[in-house]
């Protein structure tokens, strides 16, 4: 009989240090791996990246490593990288299913070169299921990039998986990294809405509007329903003065019908809601999306079909959710190059009103069991969703991440919500409102019948970016009546990050939601007005902001002089003072948008000093806005240049503090002939 360990070494370090776990993040070499046909990548090498799924209760698993064969005499082997090369102490080998296969454990320095780090004999598994560890009494001499694990895999009958490999430069278990908390207070206790909301019947996927003023929800089998069958029906409750929720109305047809209601999402604004599966005239449903706009009449208008090209989905379940601009939207779906079950893809919405072919948001999200219940926050940078394939609680838990840039396709290391969220059964179907005060979720545990609606207030580790709600209209500053105009929102410093809103007043105020952190410039326009342009910052704010804000448009009129604001001069002097920029950029957004008017710049100057100088300082002073609006794009033709002097004062000359008004340039649009 052999030596089952080839050595056990202990060692004690008087010194503390913080610990860092690395993870396997590139599949280097694999000797084969499990493919399935009717499978999307599920088993693939690419599970053996990353943390575990599955970890503690370990299990066999899609989002695990496994061989092509079971029991391959030739033996199998796993070599992978890791994104930073360190000398390492400690190596823990998740072995999810079929544990004690493994026959060597080798190092790979950043010159390729190979270090044995660990033989194993047969017999060393204590279990089929066990994170498997490697301690040394002492950091490797070399910095490791990469780990060799080779396997006989006729050890263990049947197949053998690898969920995942990490490194550390510590003694500290690189398990306990890994450790959820228990700690009922890391989430307020969870609230049951009570029956006023739930029964005795299924009440899922609560879905909060941006304002939370409404609550929409899905009831199934619930005898008020629709239909012979009773299937899944939308209901909406409104949020009252009192702070509770009211009695639940069941909505109408064409949003409702004898097949499978669900709101999925709601526009910022409240006047658009996204809607599972596609409607037809004839009452019939299939697999897709639709959108039903708030008609003048208070009505919802039929659901509209979104056109995603080359959708495709073997599940029979999908989920959507819209981000709050309402050009991006997620959405799981199941196909061949999908990582395992469901993954949550995104798509983006096209010139030509079609929605682009959806593309897998990528493995740090989905995982080889399958992802469900997409939510996008309002700050459209926080996604809610649950999933079977992170460490969790239970069978099915709910996870928050963030979006890290503009591809949506890079997200942050999913958070596990914790253990009130988060139960030993199946929970999903998270939404919060822009307050971010609260959540709204769905789940079995001490429920009142089936699935029921909780709510909890939301810890600021899991909250939303803090958000500004800004509503209000755009106004015709001489009517005082509400008007069309375009409004276009952009982030300071990043002319990308941008939002535009075709304002109708005939629907109601704008609304739009803005991360307080960005501070962002308002531009409102519309042809034959001035446009404006206003600056807005509140980063300093750490709660929900509700701001109330119109806009007022003044008409332009042609052959009618205008001051430039803010536009003034030192005496004697023909130099452009710092803040014209704002004012004289108005004018060039003016040309831009009215192609059938050219410019008459005027100069003036008061009455001091000599008449002729000041005729010349004033030809001076038009001439430098002239080069400016010419460097911003403005045609060199379109503009026609005067000097008046200080013949045209506009007040009395006496005194400073009135006749530094008089040194001014004016603008006049003229009809191009």
């Amino acid at each position: 009989m052999g030596v089952r360990i080839c050595i056990l070494l202990i060692f004690v370090s008087t010194l503390t240090f913080a610990q860092k776990v690395k993870w396997a993040s590139q599949v280097i070499s694999v000797s084969s791996e499990y493919k399935d046909p009717l499978l999307g990548r599920e088993y693939r090498a690419l599970h053996a990246l990353g943390r575990p799924s599955k970890y503690p209760k370990m299990s066999a698993t899609p989002s695990a490593w496994q061989s092509m064969t079971a029991d391959n005499p030739d033996g199998e082997y796993l070599l992978v990288g890791f994104d930073t090369t360190m000398a390492v102490k400690q190596i823990a080998i998740f072995e999810n299913f079929g544990a004690g296969s493994i026959s060597s454990v080798e190092g790979l320095d950043q010159n390729n070169k190979i270090y044995p780090i660990r033989t194993f004999f047969p017999g060393y598994n204590l279990s089929s299921s066990q994170v498997t560890t490697i301690r040394l009494p002492t950091k490797t001499s070399f910095k490791l990039k990469g780990l060799k694990i080779s396997f006989n895999s006729l050890r263990v009958k049947g197949y053998s998986q690898v969920d995942a490999i990490g490194i550390s430069d510590s003694d500290d278990p690189i398990e306990s990294s890994l450790k959820l908390t228990t700690d009922a207070n890391a989430f307020l206790a969870r609230e049951n809405l009570g029956n006023v909301i739930n029964s005795k019947f299924n009440e899922i996927c609560p879905v909060v509007s941006p304002d939370g003023q409404k609550l929409y929800f899905t009831r199934w089998k619930h005898p008020d329903n629709l239909g012979a069958n009773k299937n899944q029906d939308i209901w909406v409750s409104n949020w009252q003065p009192d702070r509770t929720w009211s009695k639940p109305t069941l909505y109408p047809a064409p949003l409702n019908n004898e097949e499978n209601n669900a709101v999925c999402g709601i526009s910022p604004n409240g006047k658009t809601l996204l809607l599972n599966n596609v409607y037809g005239k004839d009452g019939t449903m299939e697999k897709g999306v639709s959108f039903s706009f708030l008609l003048r009449t208070g009505e919802w208008s039929f659901p509209k079909a979104l056109k995603i090209v080359n959708f495709k989905n073997k599940s029979e379940y999908s989920e959507y959710t819209l981000a709050p601009d309402g050009k991006v939207l997620l959405m799981t779906t199941e196909s061949k190059d999908t990582y395992g079950g469901k993954d949550i893809y995104v798509s983006f919405l096209n010139a030509d009103d079609t929605w682009s072919e959806p593309k897998n948001v990528g493995p740090v999200v989905n995982t080889g069991e399958s992802e469900s219940t997409p939510f996008i926050a309002p700050d459209g940078v926080t996604m809610y969703f649950s999933s079977s394939g992170h460490v969790g609680y239970g069978n099915n838990d709910i996870f928050l991440s963030r979006r890290l840039d503009d591809t949506w396709q890079n997200w942050s290391a999913p958070e596990n919500l914790g253990p009130i969220v988060n139960t030993p059964q199946w929970d999903g179907y998270f939404s919060v409102s822009a307050k971010g005060d609260f959540a709204y979720f769905s789940s079995t545990e001490n429920s009142m019948g089936a699935e029921d609606i909780f709510r909890i207030k939301i810890p600021e580790k899991a909250k939303p970016l803090t958000l500004v709600q800004m509503t209000g209209q755009v106004i015709n500053q001489k009517t005082k009546e509400a008007m069309s105009a375009r409004i276009v929102i952009k982030a300071k410093g990043n002319p990308s990050d941008t939002l535009s809103i075709d304002y109708d007043p005939y629907s109601g105020d704008y609304s739009f939601m803005w991360p307080a952190k960005k501070a962002f410039t308002i531009q409102v326009k519309k042809a034959g007005y001035f446009s404006k342009l206003e600056n807005f910052d509140y980063s300093t704010s750490t709660n929900f902001l509700a701001i109330n804000r119109n806009f007022f448009l003044q008409t332009v009129e042609k052959n009618k002089a205008y001051i430039f604001a803010n536009v003034s001069f030192d005496q004697g002097k023909a130099d452009l003072k710092p803040g014209f920029e704002a004012e004289a950029d108005k004018v060039v957004a003016l040309l831009a948008e009215n192609a059938q008017y050219k410019l008459l710049l005027e100069g003036h100057t008061d009455n001091q000093g000599d008449w002729n100088d000041n005729l010349k300082l004033s030809i001076e002073r038009v001439e430098n806005v002239k080069n400016y609006l010419i460097s911003k794009g403005v045609e060199a033709n379109r503009i026609q240049t005067k000097g008046w002097g200080g013949s045209k004062p506009l007040a009395n000359n006496l005194l400073e503090d009135t006749r530094k008004s008089n040194r001014r340039v004016e603008f006049t649009l003229i009809a191009i002939e």
